[in-house]
């Protein structure tokens, strides 16, 4: 693992470490844990209040000795918008004292710069090594896999980032982008092979185009390649999708982590395929995505986070916008910290029927039970009566379901079921590339083509992005 040598950020690595050991060895006891939240937490606020521009005006008439890990609720939000808005000024210490700099994607709004230095460097990317050793004893025991990183890399955190990861835990990875014009697709499939990688990590959406790709090029997924495991993450991925993703690939598949280019690494997975909160680098809370009630740190809501490593640009009660299900944990795995699910971005909820549904809810309707699929699209539509209707197109790879019928029939009964609207499922051999951009708009702008309205921002941006994303020669 890369360390800082000298300075505050080697003093604090010493601190934190030994916190991060006691915490994964299960020895750290609660009111230590305690303790040190509440030390790092009027560490952040003092730091931003006198650092950040942008924070000693949102926090000068807030008695910020008073503030404590339990009442949180004293201190105003920061929001995404107010990031854009703010840019630079939200920093709490110079700009030169971080060691990468990278920036939100920009598809939605202004980029937002997200530095970073030593500290946080190392406090998120030592939750991620504990998950992917964990997770690669369990499946390899004392080998060191080899690893493909599929990610962007310009002034993104992506390879940066699992490549460290990577070389904490002893395998050699290969950065093979297949969106960026020096890889391609033909490319990264051929060091797939060559190389006989046996981890791959992307999104679910990069894995579903790849295995379309290597259809396209001639290549059997199962014959010609080594891939054992796909850590995906970067959007969401139900079980349900998760379930069809191995039916595709011949292997496991984990949705890896949970983060932000603003807020870093927030959860890992674990062995058993759950994923646990880095409860050492964050306060976390549940927050009503209406009225902004905090419900504390467990519950259904709006993910809300306080970082706690006085890093270059901490952030206070940072609303994701990413809805969560929070539970106490109660895993046999190596990994502490309560559970998480992710099941959309708040903004990604949508009305049916009369009834609200998340993101996570409409994907495992029509994914549940699904297999060999390369993809799925949902349309929604009034009939002349009013009244919402879906239509599910599913494309299905070649030679992987034996009765393509059977599985669109089951795919209309359970989802309009679960979703209480008429639907119907059409079987396409190539859906529209608007669907690859799922990581980089957003779920929504990917997946759903809602004609009770016009098209929203995210789907004239994610239109224009689908025209250059072909894999075809």
């Amino acid at each position: 693992m890369w360390l800082p040598t000298n300075g505050p950020a080697a003093d604090f690595t010493a601190r934190y470490l030994a916190l991060h050991q006691a915490f994964y060895a299960r020895t750290l006891s609660e009111r230590d844990l305690d303790d040190w939240r509440a030390r790092q937490l009027r560490t952040v606020l003092e730091q931003v209040s006198t650092g950040s521009p942008f924070y000693a005006t949102l926090l000068k008439d807030v008695d910020l000795g008073s503030v404590t890990p339990g009442n949180l609720e004293a201190l105003p939000f920061t929001t995404k918008a107010q990031l854009r808005e703010e840019m630079l000024d939200v920093l709490s210490r110079p700009l030169t004292d971080a060691l990468f700099f990278y920036e939100t994607t920009g598809t939605t709004g202004a980029a937002t710069p997200c530095p970073r230095d030593g500290r946080e460097i190392v406090a998120s990317n030592a939750h991620i090594s504990e998950s992917w050793s964990s997770i690669f004893r369990h499946h390899f025991g004392d080998h060191a896999p080899r690893i493909g990183l599929m990610g962007p890399t310009e002034v993104h955190s992506f390879g940066d980032t699992l490549g460290d990861i990577a070389r904490n835990v002893g395998s050699l990875n290969a950065k093979i982008w297949p969106y960026s014009p020096v890889i391609g697709f033909p490319k990264a499939l051929q060091l797939m092979k060559d190389l006989e990688l046996e981890v791959v990590c992307c999104t679910p959406g990069v894995a579903l185009t790849l295995a379309k790709a290597a259809e396209y090029y001639g290549y059997d997924l199962r014959r010609d390649f080594s891939v054992q495991l796909l850590l995906v993450t970067g959007e969401m991925c139900t079980p349900a999708l998760a379930h069809n993703l191995e039916t595709v690939w011949g292997a496991d598949v984990y949705n890896i982590l949970y983060g932000s280019q603003e807020a870093f690494v927030m959860a890992t997975a674990c062995r058993n395929k759950r994923m646990h909160l880095s409860q050492t680098n964050y306060l976390i809370e549940v927050v009503d995505p209406e009225t902004g009630e905090s419900h504390g740190p467990r519950g259904s809501g709006e993910l809300t986070v306080t970082m706690l490593i006085d890093g270059v640009k901490p952030l206070v009660r940072y609303r994701t916008g990413d809805a969560v299900v929070i539970e106490e944990p109660d895993c046999d795995c190596e990994m502490p910290g309560d559970l998480v699910r992710i099941v959309g971005r708040t903004l990604d909820r949508l009305e049916l029927g009369g009834r609200r549904f998340t993101a996570g809810q409409i994907e495992t309707a029509v994914m549940t039970g699904v297999t060999g699929s390369a993809g799925y699209q949902v349309v929604i539509e009034r009939d002349d009566a009013g009244q919402d209707r879906l239509t599910v197109r599913l494309e299905l790879l070649k030679g992987l379901v034996e009765d393509a019928a059977a599985l669109a029939d089951a795919v209309r009964a359970r989802a309009a079921e679960a979703l209480g609207v008429p639907v119907t499922v059409e079987l396409s051999d190539g859906l529209d590339p608007i669907v690859s951009t799922g990581a980089f708009v957003s779920w929504k702008a990917a997946r759903i083509v809602d004609r009770r309205s016009t098209p929203d921002h995210e789907s004239r941006v994610a239109r224009k992005m689908a025209a250059n994303r072909g894999y075809e020669r």
